[in-house]
C-alpha cells in the first residue's frame, strides 16, 4: 500500500472514531489500526509488539507525530478526565479527497471497527486487543486458554474480564465476516 494511501485511511479512521464517540487518544488510533490490520485484513503495514497496554505499533507512533509535524494532525485539549485527542485538519481532508478508490474499499471495516470502539475507554481497549493478540497467537485453543493467556501478559486483567474479552472478539470476528468478504480481506 503507498504511503497517500495508508495515510488517508488512517485519516478516516481518524474521522470516523470521532463521528462515533471516541475522544480519539492515540490509544484509541493504535488499537483501532490493530483491528483493522489483525481482523480486517487491512494491509497498512505496522508491526505490533505487546506492551504495556496490549498490543502497540512503535511505527504508527512514530508515524502519528510526523503527521501531527507535517500539519496533518492536530491536538484537541479535552478537560479532565480526558487526554488529548487528536484530530485531522483541512491539509488531511484535501489528501483523502486523493484516494478515493482506497477509501471507498476500506470505509465498510474503518466503520465497523470505529463503531465497535467509539465509546469504550482505554482500559476497555486494552483487554480487547490483547484479546484479539491472543486469539491470533492460540488460534484452536479454547476460550478458557485465551482467557488465562491474557492474564499470564496482563495480570492485572481477571480472568472474567479476559473471558469477557475474548467472547467479546469472537462475537466482532462473527459479526465483521460479511464486511472482511465485501472488502477481500481478512486476518493477518
Amino acid at each position: 500500500m503507498k504511503q497517500i494511501q495508508r495515510d488517508g485511511l488512517l485519516f478516516e479512521l481518524i474521522d470516523e472514531l470521532t463521528n462515533y464517540g471516541s475522544w480519539c487518544g492515540e490509544t484509541h488510533i493504535q488499537k483501532a489500526t490493530y483491528f483493522l490490520e489483525a481482523m480486517m485484513g487491512i494491509p497498512l503495514g505496522f508491526p505490533y509488539v505487546m506492551y504495556k497496554h496490549g498490543p502497540f505499533s512503535f511505527d504508527l507512533s512514530d508515524e502519528l507525530a510526523s503527521m501531527r509535524a507535517d500539519a496533518l494532525l492536530e491536538w484537541e485539549i479535552k478537560p479532565e478526565p480526558y487526554g488529548n485527542a487528536l484530530k485531522t485538519t483541512n491539509v488531511s481532508a484535501r489528501l483523502k479527497v486523493k484516494v478515493p478508490r482506497t477509501l471507498a474499499k476500506y470505509r465498510p471495516a474503518i466503520a465497523f471497527v470505529a463503531r465497535k470502539f467509539g465509546t469504550r475507554g482505554v482500559k476497555d481497549l486494552e483487554k480487547i486487543a490483547t484479546a484479539l493478540y491472543v486469539i491470533k497467537e492460540t488460534r484452536d485453543q479454547g476460550c478458557e486458554v485465551r482467557a488465562r493467556r491474557i492474564t499470564e501478559l496482563k495480570p492485572h486483567i481477571t480472568y472474567d474480564e479476559a473471558k469477557e474479552a475474548v467472547c467479546f472478539v469472537d462475537e466482532m470476528f462473527r459479526e465483521a465476516e460479511p464486511v472482511i468478504r465485501e472488502i477481500g480481506g481478512g486476518e493477518t
